[in-house]
């Protein structure tokens, strides 16, 4: 084996690139190749191009406050067709029941009538909004643009470990790290067959025109972003560009007698469609946060008229909650009467009787998060906290069981990465981006493969100075990969099963009894 991989390790969950230490996976083979008879300077030289690529261009990404370039490790992530596949109809599986279950929280509730999730849990939830209930877009549609967090598990199982239906992030990196890709690593470009990413652009902009307000045959469409001190203005510029609309901020826009225009040297005009990069408390000052000067007065009054259409939907929040992400399983049977085809990684609802003791007599050996967090801030991963942190979280625990969820500490699978001149195993995930224009869901071939580059590390997030890696999907002449997904009818099942029971002390989690019975 060349010097690169002489001390490569297998770690103790799934390995992507090797079936066996020196045995590559068959997806692999071409990369494994290419990468075999490199030296570690000659690799060394390619990674510092790929480095010098993404400063020159300004691609990078705010870290503690200061403006850095985003890492993009040199070897790619390698998805095959046939796993792919499993992955598009999953995600446009989950992001329907979403849909779903937006549309009946704000509107007639009976999931919680049934009682399918709990009226407790939209009632405490930070982000169900009241001023939201009631407001119908125009196509049903309010998961325009979702980013559902993957892992796999110690067996190679794909499993959903968030999801994100707000504002999900990161979809340029996925196209720049493709281009980029392509001029350091060509012959592996000219020995596979990958499934390209620069359509996602297109998608999008094909589905906000679709979700334009009735009558309306040419829809102006606009990004609203926070401005350039965001840390993802980058994505908000490249976004809007690539699109061919107007990139604005909130003082671009004015909302008069319940219709957005856009001030322009040629005087205002009129916005059908509002991409918004801004979180739903800084969107609107009259309905939320008074102080907000950079939301658009009177923006939700608008909405409300069917006068514009904001994308994604305010208050969709209240599906990002990590608690109501225990019920999503549930939410799939009680709303496709369909059994999930991607799993959640196993989860202890801490405000069940008899849960929270159960959990904090094992806070070593779990994953504690706060429901609302973002970003991996907040995450304390107990096999590798100190014993004060450990104290300090279960006093947090204590104090609002309904504020945190338990997970059972999965080894992420590992892809080789270069750290320093050797290519050594580092924990990733997958974040796939989905577009739903109300008659199909589209999945990005690849999404966003984030790594955490100190060893051991299992938090990959960027803002916790994670970095990326290409995600290449091959192509398959047998399988429709890459398109698009129908989306039937749906609606509430009356008589489906609320689902297996929650853990209580000594039970295996839900989800996991469930995994066991398949």
């Amino acid at each position: 084996m060349a010097d690169l991989f002489e001390e490569y390790r297998l770690g103790p969950g799934w390995d992507e690139m090797f079936a066996e230490l020196g045995v590559p996976r068959a997806s692999y083979e071409a990369l494994h190749a290419t990468l075999q008879p490199l030296s570690s300077a000659e690799l060394g030289v390619r990674a510092e191009v790929l480095a010098r690529a993404f400063l020159d261009q300004g691609i990078t990404f705010a870290l503690k406050g200061v403006e850095r370039p985003f890492p993009l490790d040199i070897v790619p992530r390698i998805i095959a067709a046939a796993e792919w596949r499993g992955v598009e109809v999953g995600v446009a599986q989950r992001i329907r029941a979403l849909e779903a279950f937006l549309a009946d929280v704000y509107g007639a509730g009976q999931v919680l009538a049934d009682g399918v999730v709990p009226r407790r849990i939209i009632a405490t939830s930070a982000h169900y909004l009241r001023a939201a209930a009631g407001i119908t877009p125009p196509n049903g549609v309010r998961v325009h643009v979702a980013g559902v967090d993957l892992i796999r598990d110690e067996q190679g199982t794909f499993r959903v470990l968030e999801d994100n239906v707000r504002i999900p992030s990161g979809v340029s990196y996925v196209m720049e790290n493709r281009r980029a890709m392509a001029q350091v690593l060509p012959e592996v470009f000219a020995a596979t067959r990958i499934l390209p990413v620069e359509s996602y652009p297109a998608m999008l902009l094909t589905a906000l025109r679709a979700a334009a307000p009735a009558g309306i045959s040419d829809p102006a469409v606009v990004v609203l972003s926070p401005g350039v001190y965001n840390s993802a203005y980058f994505e908000h510029a490249m976004i809007a560009r690539e699109m061919g609309v107007e990139l604005v901020e909130g003082r671009d826009l004015v909302c008069v007698g319940n219709a957005v225009a856009m001030r322009t040297t040629a005087g205002e005009q009129r916005v059908d469609v509002i991409y918004r990069r801004i979180d739903d408390d800084f969107l609107d000052p009259v309905h939320f946060r008074a102080d907000s000067v950079i939301g658009v007065a009177g923006l939700l009054n608008a909405a409300r008229a069917g006068r514009v259409t904001i994308a994604n939907a305010v208050g969709n929040g209240v599906a990002d909650d990590k608690l109501l992400y225990t019920y999503v399983p549930e939410l799939i049977r009680y709303y496709l009467n369909e059994e999930p085809l991607l799993p959640n990684v196993d989860t202890y609802r801490l405000d069940e009787p008899g849960v929270l003791e159960h959990v904090l007599d094992r806070l070593d050996e779990l994953v504690l998060k706060p429901v609302d967090g973002a970003g991996g801030a907040g995450i304390v991963i107990g096999s590798q906290a100190m014993r004060h942190e450990l104290d300090a979280v279960r006093e947090k625990i204590v104090a609002n069981p309904r504020g945190w969820i338990a997970q059972r500490e999965v080894k992420l699978s590992m892809v080789p990465t270069l750290i320093g001149d050797r290519l050594r195993g580092r924990h990733v995930d997958l974040r796939p981006f989905a577009v739903n224009d109300g008659e199909k869901i589209w999945v990005l071939p690849g999404g966003l493969t984030r790594v955490a580059l100190p060893e051991g590390e299992l938090v990959v997030n960027s803002s916790q100075g994670g970095g990326s890696k290409d995600t290449w999907v091959l192509a398959s002449p047998t399988s429709p990969v890459g398109e698009p997904v129908p989306i039937p009818a749906v609606g509430p099942v009356p008589s489906a099963p609320a689902g297996p029971p929650d853990p209580g002390p000594g039970q295996a989690p839900a989800e996991e009894q469930q995994q066991q019975q398949q």
